[in-house]
């Protein structure tokens, strides 16, 4: 399934008037701005989404900084941005699409087949040409009706035990990864036998995914196994593993499972990630690099 689409395609699309959602979802970590830069210049017609209020329910340690949202809460949240059955939808970011990729995944999972991220984000949108508009979005409501649940994922039970058979990657930076700084969470490290593939790594530097070919090039030399493909994050399939991913807190972690998706390898999404369970003090950490 197509995981990006251009600025170019994008501006085609709504030169003919096609029906498009555009979700603005501007955030980054210990930050606050992204509805102010909003305000200041988006995409035409593109609507605000707040990630810590529609894209996570409310963060704990029993449940991670930024849990998946309650079922009615992002019927609410998809209701306001005007979403409709038959309609395309495009989010987007300032970051290279690390925090667009959450509502992509949320979507996806809710059986959104007609989402996308754009590829480069508001950037790669104002260096094709493209035009910015200020002020707020109020969209008309929306009637499709999302049915969460299309999307693999594990719990903190399967990830503590995924690997060896599994594939288990950490999207967060290498330094947290291998425990030399933690800034936010409780202990400072990576679930024992994950691999550190930091999201980062699947752009390049005008901040757009690499090619199909790069990114399954990258993957495989983290894994070899992954030259074949993954499966769909359950168990082990034949000639594939299966591959999960998770990052701080499930946000990012989004943004790995779509460039594995591009590469052609489905992996599934541990959403309390290390901040759920780095906070529990009876599961193991480790530190240093993998083997």
């Amino acid at each position: 399934m197509q995981v990006l689409m251009g600025p170019g395609e994008l501006a085609e699309r709504m030169a003919a008037g096609q029906r498009t959602v555009l979700l603005d979802v501007r955030w980054a970590l210990g930050q606050d701005t992204g509805h102010r830069d909003y305000l200041a210049g988006h995409l035409p017609g593109a609507v605000y989404v707040d990630l810590e209020t529609e894209l996570a329910a409310p963060g704990s340690p029993e449940h991670g900084r930024h849990p998946l949202p309650e079922a009615r809460d992002f019927a609410a949240a998809v209701e306001r941005w005007g979403i409709h059955p038959s309609d395309t939808v495009v989010a987007y970011d300032a970051v290279g699409g690390t925090s667009a990729a959450r509502a992509w995944w949320l979507l996806r999972d809710a059986g959104m087949d007609r989402v996308f991220l754009l590829d480069g984000g508001l950037q790669a949108w104002q260096e094709a040409g493209g035009e910015l508009d200020t002020g707020e979005v109020n969209a008309e409501p929306g009637t499709w009706e999302p049915t969460p649940g299309a999307m693999p994922v594990i719990d903190a039970d399967a990830a503590a035990s995924f690997a060896p058979e599994g594939v288990l990657l950490d999207a967060r930076a290498g330094e947290r990864y291998r425990g030399e700084v933690e800034p936010v969470d409780p202990r400072p490290g990576h679930i024992p036998g994950a691999r550190s593939a930091p999201t980062v790594g699947n752009l390049d530097t005008a901040g757009r995914f690499l090619p199909a070919g790069a990114l399954l090039s990258r993957f495989a030399e983290i894994e070899p196994e992954l030259a074949g493909g993954g499966d769909d994050g359950g168990s082990s399939g034949l000639g594939a593993p299966a591959v999960a991913v998770y990052c701080g807190s499930g946000v990012s972690a989004a943004h790995e499972i779509a460039a594995l998706e591009i590469a052609g390898v489905r992996a599934a999404l541990y959403p309390g990630s290390y901040s759920q369970f780095s906070s529990d003090p009876d599961r193991e950490v480790a530190t240093g690099n993998e083997a």
